[in-house]
């Protein structure tokens, strides 16, 4: 008998020791939860109060005897008329999501009698009491995000250098909390991909995304959502939340909601940071204003200390210029003083333009990601005046201000600059000849161009024959003869003989400066080493002959191809006899030859009596994806005699392709018909789905999962059957069809189905006209095997 009631124990009665520790153990719980709750409402009950004395001018036990008679007209409980009386008073941004979320929801309250409102408000007094972000996590979850279907909520952390650290989550085990305690910067995770999206980034499915993230494997087909958590214009971290199944994108109330939520934990987020480890909260330390003040001041560059401005509403709307340091440079060249204290859009407006200097500014407020640019535009714009200038930029957040330093660049060295790498660069020796005087200027690349010290004293124009190579001396005086007689510019190409023994092929260019008088006083010029030119232009000659050698065999190589291609893929073949079945094919090869391609196609009658249907198109152009297609054909065709399903035959051809020489990959669909069942099983390897054509109908077949044929060494295929009634149309295509150099697949798609849509009277008619009326423009091949049930 005790080993009876042992085990009736066990099982749950209430008469037994372990029966009465369960119950009083229920029972405690229900006490707490309940103690929780009242705890909760007596707070928002009390502010109620509050407001109320401060609006009446009456004392707290008159105040709480109005708010008992209101509560009794109104005929709510003194929770839900609370909330009320705290929404008119504060009409904050709260108020705003909960009267809209109201507005749009059905008037049913949750099994705990509490609205919408007093969960929100609920949520939003847990917040502000908690501790830490721990405490914040766990209230959204149990006043706010429970009764929308929520099991999960997660707040990140966004650290200085990108990384994100789990400052608070509920619903997850600890042990799955501490594997997610920090995620480097870079590693991309469902809470990674919602701060680029300012509006969050509502995920139906996290199978879907293939993005890692704390629980995955918890609920790896559930909702998610992402959530930017910042305030004033500076993201803190990251709120996810997690439901159990896929979930679609909720009205723009409950959106609205959410990120009253993320706003909620932003403001834990920026008072603390994360948790010693021994739980203890830390408060945030931030870097005071005066301390970035000094370090602008200490700086060799122009710099300036920018702080947040918000409006009304709390959102940041511009920053105001706090400081400017003593090299501060403005582009318009207005004083320090007429830029410090000013709004950043007010000194330049023109910032939020061109530059997008002001959205960069921004970004980094909001992130805390720093931002460097070389050679930013800078326009100001001063007495309606559009004024610009060059700078490098260097954007950084320290604590609640910005740091924004430029170095603008001097125009006129740079431009100086610029001539002197473009003479270099170009091997370009300038000159200049005072023919009153008898000086000459030479710059340093004309004394490298003639291979003489800087030391010795430039050669005259008039001493140029003695310097070239006698069979240049009648182009030469030529030259000398236009300038010093004719007094007009000339140029001439000559052998530039040089002390070291090189000789360099010059081309030199000048131009006579008459005086008021019209006297010839000045001669300025430049030389050019041509050595280069001359020298391409030689071996440009030798290769003219082996180029039109290397064009005659490039087109005897597409002729070979297009041959090939032409012999194995014919544009029309003879039908197939498979009764109360029509079988036809198209192939259209590229009009442009060397864009010999590797579509094919095959439509055979089995030893099985089932007709293998199929399509492929092998990557690449020219005769390697030609004999490559050839292969997989053929290889298809053999494997079919096996009696294989679909997917088994692309699982093998898929290891025919990875083993061929050249690492091959293609795309195919593969399918068997049975003419008895009018049935079709098919799978596809990469490629597009079959289209089926059923009355006024195309549509295309589900798309089952299937990856490119030689990408790895094993795949497998899944399989998807499809019953075809009587008229039914079925269409396989190569993308060539369809494919368009400014439009989507998905686009390009949709107009071919609707021209699928007009079915005529013979299959033949209906392929000749989808090849007729194809918008592709990609000029590749095209295959289309078509089959209709008679």
């Amino acid at each position: 008998m005790g080993h009876r009631s042992a085990v009736a124990g066990t099982d749950g009665d209430e008469g037994s020791p372990v029966g009465r520790l369960a119950a009083t153990v229920e029972r405690l719980r229900r006490e707490v939860r309940a103690a929780q709750a009242e705890a909760d409402g007596r707070a928002l009950i009390e502010l109620a109060k509050g407001i109320l004395v401060e609006r009446l001018g009456c004392g707290p036990a008159q105040a709480s005897r109005q708010l008992a008679e209101l509560t009794a007209q109104a005929g709510v409980t003194p929770l839900e008329f609370a909330v009320e009386v705290i929404n008119q008073a504060s009409r904050d941004r709260l108020s705003e999501v909960t009267s809209a979320f109201l507005a749009a929801t059905a008037p049913a309250d949750p099994p705990e009698g509490h609205s919408s409102a007093v969960r929100l408000r609920t949520a939003e007094s847990g917040a502000l009491a908690a501790d830490d972000t721990q405490a914040v996590a766990d209230s959204l979850l149990e006043h706010a995000l429970t009764p929308l279907g929520a099991v999960a909520v997660a707040i990140w952390a966004l650290g200085s250098d990108g990384s994100l650290a789990l400052a608070g989550s509920a619903g997850f085990s600890s042990a799955e909390a501490g594997r997610w305690r920090h995620v480097p910067p870079g590693v991309a995770t469902v809470a990674r991909r919602g701060l680029t999206e300012r509006s969050g980034d509502w995920i139906r499915s996290l199978s879907e995304t293939a993005l890692p993230s704390i629980g995955q494997h918890q609920h790896p087909d559930g909702g998610r959502v992402a959530v930017p958590a910042g305030t004033g214009g500076r993201i803190h971290g990251v709120l996810e939340i997690v439901w159990p199944t896929p979930q679609e994108i909720p009205p723009p109330p409950v959106v609205r909601q959410v990120e009253a939520l993320a706003e909620l934990s932003a403001h834990t987020l920026e008072t603390y940071a994360l948790q010693h480890p021994d739980g203890t909260p830390v408060p945030r330390v931030l870097p005071d204003v005066s301390e970035l003040m000094d370090l602008a001041d200490g700086l060799h560059d122009p710099a300036l200390v920018l702080v947040p401005h918000l409006g009304p509403d709390g959102r940041l709307v511009d920053f105001r210029i706090h400081h400017v340091n003593s090299r501060f440079l403005d582009p318009a060249g207005r004083p320090r003083g007429a830029v410090s204290g000013a709004l950043l859009l007010e000194a330049y407006p023109m910032a939020a333009g061109q530059s997008e200097l002001f959205d960069r500014v921004e970004r980094v407020y909001a992130t805390g990601e720093p931002f460097r640019a070389h050679r930013m535009r800078l326009t100001a714009l001063v007495d309606d005046v559009q004024l610009a200038a060059v700078a490098d930029i260097n954007v950084s957040r320290h604590g609640d201000s910005v740091l924004l330093i430029w170095r603008i660049e001097d125009e006129t060295a740079r431009l100086a600059s610029l001539l002197q790498h473009a003479q270099r660069l170009g091997r370009i020796g300038g000159f200049e000849e005072n023919l009153l005087t008898g000086e000459i200027t030479w710059n340093g690349q004309l004394y490298s161009l003639y291979g003489r010290p800087a030391s010795e004293s430039p050669v005259p124009l008039e001493e140029l024959p003695s310097h070239a190579h006698p069979d240049d001396a009648v182009a030469i005086g030529r030259f000398l003869r236009t300038l010093l007689h004719q007094r007009r510019p000339a140029s001439a190409a000559f052998r530039l003989q040089r002390p070291d023994g090189v000789t360099r092929h010059i081309r030199v260019v000048a131009e006579p400066v008459l005086d008021s008088s019209g006297q010839l006083y000045v001669l300025r010029g430049a030389y050019q080493d041509i050595s280069a030119h001359h020298w391409t232009e030689v071996a440009l000659a030798a290769t003219r002959d082996q180029l039109a050698h290397t064009e005659q065999q490039a087109s005897e190589r597409n002729r070979l191809t297009l041959q090939l291609q032409h012999a194995i893929m014919p544009p029309t073949q003879a039908p197939l006899e498979v009764p109360g079945l029509d079988v036809a094919v198209r192939y259209r090869p590229a009009e442009t030859q060397h864009l010999v391609g590797g579509d094919w196609y095959d439509a055979v009658v089995l030893p099985s009596r089932l007709v293998l249907l199929c399509v492929g198109d092998v990557a690449g152009h020219g005769i390697e994806a030609a004999t490559s297609m050839v292969v997989l054909r053929n290889a298809l065709r053999g494997l079919a005699v096996t009696g294989a399903g679909p997917g088994q035959l692309l699982s093998w051809l898929n290891m025919v392709a990875h083993h061929l020489t050249g690492a091959v990959t293609a795309t195919a669909v593969c399918g068997l018909y049975d003419p008895e069942t009018n049935t079709l099983r098919w799978a596809r390897a990469g490629h597009l789905p079959p289209v089926l054509v059923r009355g006024s109908e195309a549509a295309p077949l589900p798309l089952v999962t299937g990856l490119l044929l030689g990408a790895v060494p094993e795949a497998r295929y899944e399989e998807h059957e499809v019953q075809l009634a009587v008229d039914d149309t079925l269409l396989m295509y190569t993308d060539g069809l369809i494919e368009r150099r400014d439009r989507s697949v998905e686009e390009s798609l949709e107009q071919f189905l609707t021209l699928a849509r007009a079915v005529p009277p013979t299959l033949d008619q209906q392929l000749d006209r989808l090849l007729t009326h194809s918008r592709s423009d990609t000029d590749d091949d095209t295959c289309i095997v078509g089959i209709r049930v008679a």
